[in-house]
C-alpha cells in the first residue's frame, strides 16, 4: 500500500439549507510531511467530536482505487483526492480485507483500525447531493477510521504495511455490513456482530451500535 495524498482541513463555515454549519470535510492535499498527533493530524481539525473525532477516529484512510468507481457513478469530470473527507488518500486500502484491530506502520506511524466509516448528511454537502450518504452506504467500500498507537508523521510516497495483523481476521467490511445491509440474514449477521464485540480495538461508537442491533435481532 501507499499513501497517494494527505488531506487536512480547518473548519468552514457554509450555508446550508437556510443554515450556517461548520465543517471539516474540505481537505485539501499537502505537500511535504504532516505530524500525525494523537487525534488527529497537524492543520486539521474535526468540528463534531462526537461523530467525527476523538481517539478512535483521529485518521481517516480511503482508498484512491475508490475515486474512478465515484468519478464513473456520479459523471464527474474531475475527483481530487480528499473530496470524501479523508486525511490518507491511499492506494490499496481494502475495507474487505483489512481487519478490524489490525496494526499497519504508515509513514512513521503506527495506526490501528478501530472502525468503519459512517457517512453523515456532510458527505452531501461536499458533493452537493443528499443522497450521497446513502449511496455510499449501499456501495459499502467506507473507508477505514484509525486509531493513533505511535504518533509520528506521514507524507505522499510513503508505504503502508500491516505489521501487526489481528487474530480475529474480522474484515471492516464484514462489520459494516452486518450493520447495514438489510439484505444479510440475521444467521449471517448475528455471528459477526458478537464476534466484532469481542474485539477491544474496535471503537465505543461502534461497539454501542452493534450492541443494540444484537438486541434488534
Amino acid at each position: 500500500m501507499l499513501i497517494r495524498s494527505v488531506n487536512v482541513s480547518l473548519p468552514k463555515q457554509i450555508q446550508y439549507k437556510n443554515k450556517t454549519v461548520s465543517t471539516g470535510i474540505f481537505k485539501q492535499a499537502v505537500s511535504g510531511r504532516v505530524i500525525v498527533k494523537a487525534f488527529n493530524l497537524e492543520g486539521d481539525k474535526q468540528v463534531d467530536l462526537v461523530n467525527h473525532g476523538g481517539e478512535h477516529k483521529a485518521v481517516y484512510g480511503f482508498a484512491a482505487e475508490h475515486y474512478s468507481y465515484w468519478q464513473a457513478k456520479l459523471g464527474l469530470v474531475s475527483l481530487p483526492f480528499g473530496k470524501f473527507g479523508e486525511n490518507l488518500t491511499i492506494e490499496g486500502l481494502d475495507e474487505a480485507t483489512l481487519c478490524i484491530g489490525d496494526r499497519l506502520k504508515v509513514g512513521r506511524t503506527l495506526l490501528e483500525i478501530s472502525q468503519p466509516r459512517v457517512p453523515c448528511f456532510k458527505l452531501g454537502i461536499a458533493f452537493k447531493r443528499d443522497d450521497m450518504p446513502r449511496l455510499f452506504v449501499e456501495h459499502a467500500a467506507t473507508g477505514i477510521y484509525f486509531r493513533v498507537i505511535e504518533a509520528g508523521s506521514v507524507a505522499a510516497g510513503d508505504t503502508v504495511t500491516v505489521v501487526e495483523p489481528h487474530p480475529a481476521k474480522l474484515t471492516v467490511q464484514r462489520v459494516f455490513r452486518a450493520y447495514f445491509d438489510k439484505s444479510l440474514p440475521d444467521n449471517e449477521k448475528t455471528p459477526v456482530i458478537k464476534q466484532a464485540l469481542t474485539i477491544d480495538a474496535l471503537s465505543q461508537e461502534w461497539r454501542e451500535k452493534l450492541e443494540k442491533r444484537l438486541t434488534q435481532s
